[in-house]
């Protein structure tokens, strides 16, 4: 999937995803379309997904033990 994305200075380009987490975590743009809400994301302000987030509760899918 290409992505838009607009850098700290003002332009704009599409991206791939592994240039978009790329350019996320360096902070090389300051917003980028996020199509499934059908509007723009500042990396600054609104929720985003972070390289190694993930879930760390407990686990809730265990394998059931033979009786």
């Amino acid at each position: 999937m290409i992505l838009h994305v607009q850098y700290q200075d003002s332009r704009y380009d599409y991206v791939g995803p592994r240039v978009l987490d790329k350019l996320i975590v360096t902070k090389g743009i300051l917003s980028f379309f996020r199509p499934s809400e059908e509007r723009w994301v500042n990396i600054f302000r609104d929720p985003i997904r972070r390289a190694g987030d993930g879930y760390s509760g407990p686990k809730r899918r265990q394998s059931e033990k033979p009786a």
